[in-house]
């Protein structure tokens, strides 16, 4: 059996790694997995893991920010598209599509109906969700809206994110040896940059693979603040400018990093955003986790509901205050974590099957 898998975005982290986990999970399993991307994207997640791709037209309609413009805009790009993305499913001869994400979704799903091939929609934005459900099975995440309605249509499935059991493989000591060869390269450049100290506990600012800018404040202005924590922040800013927010002398900037998992072992709380990848990592590590609010383009999930105890909501005004709060609870909240952990274990596999059940049931 042989799946093609569209995925939205640049093939960095978010929609990536969900791509990543659904392929390994689906390899697993015996079924052999071939990539498209947008013929833009650098695609780094999946050439470090050895991975190859198709380059296709992938449109974004901008998620859960989309606007009526930007859906027009990229609906006229998607038709084009998905003729496209039909010819590549004929020329591999796949047996089943995984549309993941936003454009990746209505791209596949789309060119599946086109070429008469079975598909599954891994939806999370309200376009994806509008479209793709009309079109053949789904899955939905919790940042959809019809996730949280008691009846859905009977074609879609709810699950969490699949999250890779290997991410509970991570290194603590492997985390602070890296950090601290990292520190001793900025101490080298700048002497009174940070080293990390193994006394203090450590915090985890990240908005994914890529830094937004509310994310870029809250960690500037929030380490200007105190000296009380290890402050780590991972990604790669959305504008150069911000690289001249994280100041060396207050906290410890990593960049895009490939051992998020030894990093993971390590911190004590996370500053994450309201939806993704990294959300459901951290609750899997059973890491507490305050979402910043409103940084990826003013949009909100509340994720506090879906991870009712181990997640917590901030804005960038009442940030610190929020992080002493949980900091001073941080046990009974670290245990309120395990029941959501045991829960995501089980979505990757899940999603695996439901994918291999609906090509085997249209052959």
């Amino acid at each position: 059996m042989k799946a093609l898998i569209v995925v939205t975005g640049r093939g960095l982290g978010g929609d990536a790694v969900i791509g990543l986990n659904i392929i390994k999970s689906l390899e697993s399993q015996g079924v052999k997995c071939e990539i498209a991307l947008d013929s833009s994207a650098p695609g780094i997640l999946f050439e470090n893991k050895g991975y190859s791709w198709h380059k296709i037209s992938v449109p974004q309609a901008g998620g859960h920010a989309a606007s009526k413009f930007t859906t027009l805009k990229a609906g006229v790009k998607t038709i084009q598209a998905a003729f496209q993305c039909r010819g590549l499913i004929k020329k591999i001869n796949a047996d089943v599509v995984v549309g993941v994400i936003g454009g990746g979704a209505v791209v596949g799903c789309l060119a599946a109906k086109l070429a008469h091939t079975p598909s599954i929609g891994i939806l999370s934005t309200p376009l994806d969700t509008k479209i793709c459900t009309k079109l053949n099975k789904c899955i939905i995440f919790p940042e959809s809206l019809m996730f949280r309605e008691k009846t859905i249509p009977p074609n879609v499935f709810k699950s969490y994110f699949p999250v890779r059991s290997n991410i509970l493989d991570g290194d603590k000591n492997q985390a602070i040896s890296k950090i601290k060869q990292h520190c001793q390269e900025q101490i080298a450049k700048n002497p009174n940059a940070l080293d990390f100290d193994e006394n203090k506990k450590t915090l985890l600012f990240s908005s994914g693979s890529t830094i937004f800018e509310k994310m870029a404040r809250a960690v500037s202005d929030y380490s200007k603040l105190t000296d009380k924590y290890n402050i780590v922040l991972v990604g790669l800013p959305l504008e150069e400018e911000y690289y001249d927010w994280f100041n060396p002398e207050n906290m410890i900037y990593l960049s895009y990093i490939d051992w998020i998992n030894d990093l993971y072992k390590l911190v004590d709380l996370a500053v994450l955003t309201d939806d993704g990848m990294m959300l459901s990592e951290a609750m899997m590590c059973n890491l507490p986790t305050i979402a910043l609010l409103k940084v990826k383009y003013g949009r909100y999930h509340n994720m506090k509901e879906v991870f009712k105890g181990a997640v917590f909501e901030a804005n960038n005004e009442n940030l610190a205050q929020t992080i002493d709060e949980v900091i001073l609870k941080l046990d009974d909240v670290k245990a309120k974590t395990i029941s959501y952990g045991d829960k995501i274990s089980k979505s990757e596999n899940f999603i695996a099957k439901t994918i291999i059940n609906e090509a085997k049931s249209n052959n």
